[in-house]
């Protein structure tokens, strides 16, 4: 398993709006010939098994696309779990040492009614920038504007391990009814824990605690160890 890498204030002050398991999507994909697109949005740490391979060759955990031999790049959209205001990006390549892209970049769009096209307001918000293999990419991001699809473009193809789109979520209020009951403790409501603002979490932080839906085991929530 990938080691757990101290990233800028953004991976700890904002949520992972493109975490899979909150309900992001990746909705269009270039290519996706050796390892699938939802990968690339698991929220779990990237691991290697170095004996694993499937009908494509080389097991990988992530996304990778195979290589491109004709102009252009590839890329994939991706629908963030909740619309968001992006504060920072993390293109992770862990494991992907000789198959990594050299670069990447990042576009994205406020399409709430549907998916969005080539036509739609996509804003650039990370120019391309040089990425290495098996090591972590941070860029901030400053932009108010809320997103609900970011657009990753990996220049020409290769793979990422993990995307994680960093933000805080955003919540049309005029668009619902007076008299709607709403939990205000959600995390689509724009709920959140302050940073490190608690006694203990050595089996899982506070934010578990304000996901959608049901837990889906003892770990998928907050827990505290034994005091004695």
């Amino acid at each position: 398993m990938a080691p757990l890498v101290e990233g800028p204030d953004f991976t700890r002050q904002g949520l992972n709006l493109a975490d899979g398991s909150l309900g992001a999507e990746v909705v269009r994909v270039t290519d996706e010939f050796f390892a699938p697109r939802e990968r690339m949005l698991n929220p779990e740490q990237p691991v290697f098994y170095p004996d694993r391979y499937d009908n494509h060759g080389k097991w990988m955990d992530g996304w990778e696309t195979r290589r491109r031999r004709t102009a252009g790049h590839d890329w994939c959209i991706v629908r963030l779990a909740m619309p968001g205001v992006l504060m920072g990006v993390d293109f992770d390549t862990s494991f992907f040492t000789g198959n990594f892209p050299p670069a990447a970049s990042l576009e994205a769009c406020f399409s709430p009614e549907g998916e969005p096209d080539e036509h739609s307001d996509w804003q650039p918000l990370v120019p391309a920038m040089e990425l290495k293999g098996n090591d972590h990419r941070f860029c901030a991001i400053s932009c108010p504007q809320p997103f609900t699809h970011v657009r990753v473009h990996i220049f020409p193809d290769g793979g990422l391990a993990r995307l994680r789109g960093y933000g805080k979520p955003f919540c049309d209020w005029s668009t619902l009814a007076a008299s709607e009951s709403l939990n205000l403790l959600a995390l689509e409501h724009g709920a959140d824990q302050v940073d490190q603002a608690w006694s203990d979490a050595h089996y899982g932080e506070p934010r578990k605690l304000l996901r959608p839906g049901r837990g889906i085991n003892m770990g998928d929530g907050w827990e505290t160890r034994r005091r004695r």
